[in-house]
C-alpha cells in the first residue's frame, strides 16, 4: 500500500512540474509577444497557432505522404482572387501573382484538396523628404494553406479557407541594387 502511494505521489509531482513548465512557458510567450509588438496579445490566437503547429508535426498521415512523394505544383484558375485574399490577411501592400507557387501532396481528383501557397509580398511605397522610393524586390514571403477543388484547367482555391501560416520579412544584402528613386 505504501509503495502505491509513493508511485501516485511521484506521478502527481511529475504532473505538477509539467503544468508549471507549460504555465511559465505560456507566460513568457505572452510577455515576449507584448514586448516585441507593443500590443496586447491575442491569447486564443497564439494558443491555437501552437496547437496547429504541434498537430501538423504529429499528424502521421501527412508524414507518410511527405516521405512517399514530392509535392505536385498545380495551376490555379483564380490567382487574382487568391492574391487579394493573401494581401488582406497578411497585411502587405501587394502580392506577386507571377511568383505565386501552389502545391499539394494530395491527389488532384478530389473536391476537397488541401494546398500550400507561397507568394512574395511587397510593402507600401516609402516616401521621405519629397522622394518616392519604388522597390522591385519583394519584402515578405507569405506562406498559407487553403482548400481547393479541381476543375478542367487546374484547381480553384476557396479564398474563404485561406489561412496564413507565416509571413517572413526578407532582407537584402545590397540595399540599393533594387530601388528606383523618383523625385
Amino acid at each position: 500500500m505504501a509503495k502505491k502511494q509513493s508511485v501516485i505521489v511521484n506521478i502527481l509531482k511529475s504532473l505538477l512540474i509539467i503544468i508549471l513548465f507549460v504555465g511559465f512557458f505560456e507566460a513568457g510567450l505572452l510577455g515576449s509577444y507584448t514586448i516585441v509588438t507593443s500590443e496586447a496579445p491575442d491569447v486564443k490566437g497564439l494558443i491555437d497557432s501552437q496547437i496547429d503547429s504541434i498537430m501538423s508535426l504529429v499528424n502521421s498521415n501527412q508524414v507518410n505522404n511527405l516521405l512517399i512523394k514530392d509535392p505536385t505544383i498545380i495551376q490555379v484558375t483564380n490567382k487574382m482572387d487568391v492574391a487579394d485574399a493573401l494581401k488582406e490577411q497578411a497585411n502587405v501592400d501587394g502580392v506577386s501573382v507571377d511568383q505565386m507557387n501552389v502545391s499539394t501532396y494530395q491527389n488532384l481528383e478530389g473536391s476537397n484538396i488541401e494546398v500550400n501557397i507561397e507568394a512574395l509580398g511587397y510593402s507600401s511605397v516609402n516616401v521621405s523628404s519629397g522622394q518616392i522610393v519604388l522597390s522591385q524586390t519583394p519584402d515578405y514571403q507569405v506562406v498559407a494553406k487553403a482548400k481547393a477543388k479541381a476543375d478542367g484547367h487546374g484547381v480553384e482555391i476557396d479564398t474563404s479557407t485561406i489561412k496564413i501560416t507565416s509571413v517572413l520579412k526578407l532582407y537584402s544584402t545590397n540595399k540599393n541594387a533594387s530601388k528606383i528613386q523618383i523625385g
